[in-house]
């Protein structure tokens, strides 16, 4: 098995409609979603919420259960390595004006019928397909009321 990272799945609903963020990865620009390597002392979920943060200003609550996860080829000099992506939803509740990456990456706010066409990961377009028909299906989902009682992403306020 490959090194963990930890993701989040930035979402909002607005009259019932589902949306979630996409950025652009560095490298290629392909369209994904904020991820990150595992920290020291600090719990997945947060890690996910924290990344959502550095790489689109993004601030919300973010789930303790992972949705499920997907794997991803990282690129270090020479070496290529298979990462498991572990993905948490995260309810967003704004962006800051400023956040670390910012000019870094491009972001979009799409449909997730949109943003499954985007993705480059077919294991990604599969979670983000799933997540919204639990979404759809209820109105809510198991893990929207998880999120409820999830973790905030840190603000530049609490930094």
């Amino acid at each position: 098995m490959g090194k963990k990272q930890f993701a989040a799945l930035p979402f909002t609903l607005k009259n019932s409609e589902l949306r979630v963020l996409l950025i652009t990865t560095r490298r290629k620009g392909r369209w994904s979603v904020p991820k990150g390597s595992p920290m020291r002392k600090t719990e997945p979920h947060r890690t996910a919420a924290l990344e959502a943060y550095e790489e689109a200003g993004l601030v919300g609550v973010t789930a303790k259960r992972a949705l499920g996860s997907f794997k991803h080829r990282k690129r270090k000099g020479d070496r290529k390595r298979t990462m498991d992506v572990a993905v948490f939803p995260m309810r967003v509740h704004g962006q800051e004006r400023w956040w670390p990456e910012k000019g870094e990456r491009e972001a979009i706010w799409v449909s997730p019928k949109k943003a499954s066409r985007l993705v480059h990961k077919a294991q990604l377009r599969r979670l983000i397909a799933r997540f919204a028909a639990q979404t759809e299906k209820t109105g809510s989902s198991p893990l929207l009321d998880v999120v409820s009682r999830g973790t905030r992403a840190p603000s530049s306020n609490s930094r």
